[in-house]
């Protein structure tokens, strides 16, 4: 026998299935609204996604990034939060069912539950890869980094360690740089027995340039803040499969294959396959179909919202779309149960710009109306939006914090880790004083040429 979730007043009872930047960004919208409204999600927490990787490479906490979506009833009464996972959707009935014999009836439904991640079908991928879309897979690749720098420490002194990153978007491009910052800044101090030159940070991408929607100067610029990172960027590179040890590749007509440690998969999104059963109609990349209020084609009543939606002018799967879009749904509604929706101007969306970080100090940024910015002044822009963006005044702090003892203090090597299993040595190991001085001689040596090379640099 189901269990049926329906409010107890009689106002109309609006539906929000996602607690993204779209679905928050509508509900906020409709806080004084006379309606009802329940937050649906599989989650209990809102995941700022633009700083996964952060989390990823050890220089924040998961929970600097996380907000518990039940604190959107502080100061908004009209709202209640429902853990679940929307399985069909009968819209004659207008009624949502949900794992677990749930039911909830609507007036009006928002789909806002964002996308996932896209394999394109490359064999391997999805078994052998880790992707970075999801607190947990950050914390997939945080602690495997972790893993195999200890079993290097270890086992691995003969053997080079690889980190590859597919996908030269915004999220690959700061993923590949923070992951070469921190081989290169913190390993030599807190890994001193490996060898920084035995430690690859590989970046792949299929096209001519990285960070492709960007400027063709802001692309340039990217890819020499990489190289100077000494990341390996491979470019027309194609990924043919993913093992379990690392990844086929093919240039040039040539294929290669590179072993490695670590794959993270950081390029393309896709529905939910769960969606294929709401009846809703999809289009490519299987979002979801909507007109120009964003209403879902031929479903009265119900929208879409963020990536999840797709227009008759596609935008960007970005933070700014799915914000604009909560917003102006929001404002439909309200005109709606007013009998006034006819004066409700389709949605338009405003470009703001898009940026991009590589790592310290190194930026780039496409503001709209504004000079296009690289270097430290697009990196502290890039900054401050972010932790202004994150939700929750708790982790704005603790994001700042962590984030200047990482970039301020240079003399911390502090890195936010996990559990990791031990590890059997496959040989002998006795640590003596003399390879220990040889350790520390190792240390100082490069300390002196990164400084030296700072130098160079600056005159």
């Amino acid at each position: 026998m189901s269990n049926s979730v329906v409010p107890g007043s009689k106002r109309p009872h609006v539906v929000v299935v996602g607690g993204g930047f779209g679905g928050l960004s509508l509900v906020r919208k409709l806080k004084r609204a006379d309606v009802d409204i329940t937050l649906i999600d599989r989650h209990t927490y809102n995941t700022f996604q633009p700083l996964l990787y952060q989390v990823a490479t050890a220089s924040l906490n998961p929970g600097d990034i996380t907000w518990f979506l039940r604190a959107v009833r502080a100061g908004q009464k009209n709202v209640r939060f429902l853990k679940g996972i929307v399985t069909s959707i009968d819209h004659q009935a207008k009624v949502l069912s949900l794992h677990g014999e749930v039911s909830v009836s609507y007036d009006y439904l928002v789909l806002a539950n964002g996308v996932t991640t896209n394999f394109f079908g490359t064999p391997g991928a999805e078994e052998y890869s880790l992707p970075l879309y999801k607190r947990s897979q950050a914390l997939q690749v945080r602690d495997r980094l972790f893993a195999n720098l200890e079993e290097f420490a270890i086992n691995g002194q003969d053997e080079d360690l690889r980190i590859i990153v597919v996908g030269g978007g915004a999220t690959g491009v700061e993923t590949a740089g923070a992951f070469a910052e921190f081989r290169n800044n913190d390993m030599p101090t807190t890994y001193p027995e490996l060898d920084r030159a035995r430690i690859h940070v590989t970046l792949l991408e299929m096209a001519p340039h990285v960070l492709g929607p960007f400027d063709e100067k802001l692309r340039d610029y990217a890819k020499r803040s990489l190289l100077k990172r000494d990341v390996d960027l491979r470019l027309n590179t194609a990924v043919k499969e993913v093992r379990e040890d690392g990844v086929l590749v093919e240039a040039e007509g040539r294929t290669e294959f590179l072993k490695a440690g670590i794959v993270v998969w950081a390029t393309g999104v896709t529905a939910h396959p769960t969606v294929l059963d709401w009846d809703v109609p999809q289009g490519r990349g299987g979002r979801i179909e909507v007109d120009d209020h964003l209403r879902v084609k031929d479903r009265p009543d119900v929208f879409a919202i963020g990536d999840i939606a797709i227009g008759p002018d596609p935008l960007p799967q970005l933070a700014q779309p799915a914000i604009q879009g909560g917003k102006h749904v929001a404002k439909f509604i309200k005109a709606t149960t007013k009998g006034k929706a006819d004066r409700v101007k389709p949605f338009k969306y405003s470009d703001k710009g898009t940026m991009a970080t590589i790592g310290k100090s190194s930026a780039v940024a496409e503001i709209t109306h504004a000079p296009k910015l690289t270097g430290f002044l697009a990196w502290i822009i890039w900054v401050a939006l972010h932790i202004a963006t994150l939700l929750g005044n708790r982790n704005r702090f603790a994001t700042l914090i962590n984030l200047s003892s990482k970039y301020l203090f240079s003399g911390s090597h502090n890195a936010i880790v996990g559990e990791t299993p031990y590890v059997v040595s496959k040989h002998k190991l006795e640590i003596t004083p003399l390879e220990k001085q040889k350790a520390e001689r190792r240390v100082l040596e490069r300390k002196a040429a990164a400084h030296e090379q700072e130098r160079e640099h600056q005159s």
